[in-house]
């Protein structure tokens, strides 16, 4: 009996062991990717970019790979550093603190971003986490705070480093959360909806105030909807492999034609 009751013990510790570890092995690999990055980002010989954003920007990796693979190609000689400040479920009143407080993300702690030395923000929609809690026009103005104080805060504390605005994939209304969300055929279409015009809020909002923007989401429409090539095929929410490189490409490429590194 006492055998069979530790063998019961050991296989459930096993078990415990084996789902941690993927886990912890992930924990690992960022927080050595970002000691990496923050050593850095003190190298005054780098050019140093932080994107900022929700998981759809996390999904571009904690040191943004493709993106720095692309810029090679036009930068050769150059050093170039991206860490990436993107955090899953997390809309843009969240995005105000982390400008000045630590975040703690998946086992990893980042400080806070205005205390980072960088010289290029990327600040996505945060779309992906529309808010939802407020009537939708609200919710816009809201949005529109946010953006104002986000601004109005780095430009205060960092004078001189760049702004881009980027507006990410276009999510798809006919396949929007399908292995992820159990939506209905309305109900998705009331989710796109909305994702969708807080993401072109934030394209008028990079327009108005004369903010370089990186329009992904235009450029990712195929028939008016989005490419279902560009989302994973696990969640159809986030970018696949083929969507990371497009929006790494474009990311890239607008900051070369546009003079933004130097």
């Amino acid at each position: 009996m006492k055998f069979y009751l530790s063998l019961m013990i050991f296989s459930l510790l096993l078990v415990i062991f084996i789902i941690l570890t993927p886990f912890q092995t992930a924990v690992d690999q960022r927080l050595n990717v970002l000691g990496a990055q923050t050593k850095l980002l003190t190298d005054d010989s780098a050019f140093k970019i932080i994107l900022f954003g929700d998981s759809m920007t996390s999904f571009l990796g904690p040191s943004g790979d493709e993106i720095l693979s692309n810029l090679k190609t036009y930068y050769p000689n150059s050093k170039i550093v991206i860490q990436n400040y993107g955090f899953g479920s997390k809309n843009i009143l969240f995005a105000k603190e982390v400008l000045e407080k630590q975040t703690d993300y998946l086992g990893v702690k980042y400080p806070p971003l205005l205390q980072t030395n960088l010289d290029l923000l990327i600040i996505e929609s945060f779309a992906n986490n529309p808010l939802s809690e407020y009537p939708l026009e609200e919710g816009l103005k809201i949005q529109n705070r946010a953006l104002d104080e986000i601004i109005s805060k780095v430009h205060e504390v960092k004078p001189d480093i760049k702004i881009v605005f980027l507006a990410t994939i276009a999510p798809s209304k006919t396949h929007f959360g399908e292995g992820s969300v159990e939506l209905t055929p309305q109900k998705r279409e009331e989710w796109v909806s909305e994702r969708i015009t807080y993401l072109k809020n934030h394209i008028e909002y990079a327009n108005s105030h004369n903010i370089p923007l990186i329009n992904v989401y235009e450029k990712s429409l195929k028939d008016g909807d989005g490419n279902k090539d560009f989302l994973n095929p696990g969640d159809n929410i986030h970018p696949s492999i083929e969507g990371i490189k497009f929006i790494s490409a474009e990311v890239a490429d607008f900051l070369h034609s546009n003079n933004l590194i130097n």
